[in-house]
């Protein structure tokens, strides 16, 4: 069973939007996508760009350093779809938006 660590309140990622939180100590990319949440490794594979830094287009967030995208739902790369990055499970309770640790 996965560890789930709480990153944020509902409210804090409005629909469209990331943010970059910690969990135990592995960045990790939360998007709110029309008010369900997902989150992905932060790194981008091309050469580590901040997803969550990215913008989010449709289902995919786009890298802010060279534009590479990924699914924000499954990880794989639509740039390269040889490529994919984790993706981590996510879960609300109590309006808090909780990340599993693996």
């Amino acid at each position: 069973m996965s560890d789930f660590v709480a990153v944020a309140d509902t409210k804090d990622i409005h629909p469209g939007e990331g943010l970059v939180v910690e969990v135990h100590g592995n960045e990790v990319a939360l998007f709110n996508l029309n008010g369900t949440f997902y989150a992905i490794d932060n790194m981008c594979v091309h050469q580590g760009g901040p997803l969550g830094e990215g913008m989010l287009e449709g289902e995919s967030v786009i890298c802010p350093w060279h534009s590479w995208r990924y699914n924000v739902k499954t990880g794989v790369c639509s740039t390269n779809p040889s490529m994919k990055i984790k993706t981590y499970s996510v879960k609300i309770e109590d309006g808090q938006v909780k990340v599993a640790s693996t």
